[in-house]
């Protein structure tokens, strides 16, 4: 397959957002929920704000944000420093993974069109801000779906999580697949596409399925048309800003982009 120019060897795909999880709700409610727990209410676009990072990064985002940090202080009278951040992040891991049922559903059209790229000739790879011990649950739940990637990265496999490049190039190693211009990546968040050029890969952003929208497959078939087009063209711009090469609504597309590119 071509793309941009490019014969493309493999891809390799985010989890929550882009191939399962329609509108990667589960992380964001349980970040929401461990300040919460502290008695810090966090809106949701915050907890949205640095989804992609591995998790630990991903909570110390949130409390170094201006408004986070200011209700931190007037509550515990010191900002969150690396002991907070460690406990909610222990706290994290057990409640994520008792949501992630429900948060491993394949998005439509993801297991027919990896299965397209497949049968094109395509390794398939993926990567994560999920932990091993998270994507325990994710992984089976996902293949008994139809869609069992050759390779899974997660957040503790490499030395720091994204947007540094090491998720990606170490699945690339895996796959045995170079040079870097061969491989797309495919994203729904900001440090997923920074991430993927960071490894000298293409980067294909999802808008529709993501986290940049944050809808429920339900929401988004209820939302005013108009309404959605708009939003769509707000989140495409803004991962064209930062980057991507193209971006698509969803997985399903991906077949046709990289046999028309």
């Amino acid at each position: 397959m071509k793309f941009q120019g490019h014969t493309i060897q493999a891809v390799l795909l985010d989890w929550a957002g882009t191939t399962v999880d329609y509108g990667s709700r589960c992380p964001a409610q349980v970040f929401v929920e461990i300040f919460r727990l502290r008695g810090i209410e966090i809106r949701v676009e915050e907890a949205r704000e640095p989804m992609g990072r591995a998790k630990h990064d991903h909570i110390l985002q949130i409390t170094q944000m201006p408004r986070v940090a200011k209700l931190w202080v007037e509550k515990f009278g010191k900002p969150a420093d690396q002991s907070d951040v460690l406990s909610m992040y222990h706290e994290f891991l057990p409640l994520q993974k008792q949501v992630l049922q429900q948060g491993s559903s394949v998005i439509p059209g993801v297991a027919d069109a990896i299965n397209k790229l497949r049968a094109a000739g395509l390794k398939i790879g993926s990567s994560t801000g999920y932990t091993r011990e998270l994507m325990s649950v994710v992984v089976p739940e996902a293949a008994a779906q139809g869609y069992e990637p050759e390779v899974v990265m997660c957040a503790d496999d490499a030395p720091a999580g994204r947007p540094a490049p090491w998720l990606n190039l170490r699945a690339a190693e895996l796959l045995n697949v170079y040079p870097m211009s061969s491989i797309v990546v495919v994203d729904d968040t900001v440090v997923g596409i920074q991430a993927a050029k960071n490894a000298g890969m293409h980067a294909v952003a999802v808008s529709l399925t993501g986290n940049a929208l944050g809808l429920s497959e339900e929401e988004v078939q209820s939302m005013p048309r108009d309404e959605l087009a708009r939003k769509l063209a707000q989140i495409e711009q803004q991962f064209l800003s930062i980057g991507a090469d193209v971006v698509i609504q969803s997985v399903a597309e991906l077949p046709e982009l990289l046999t028309t590119n």
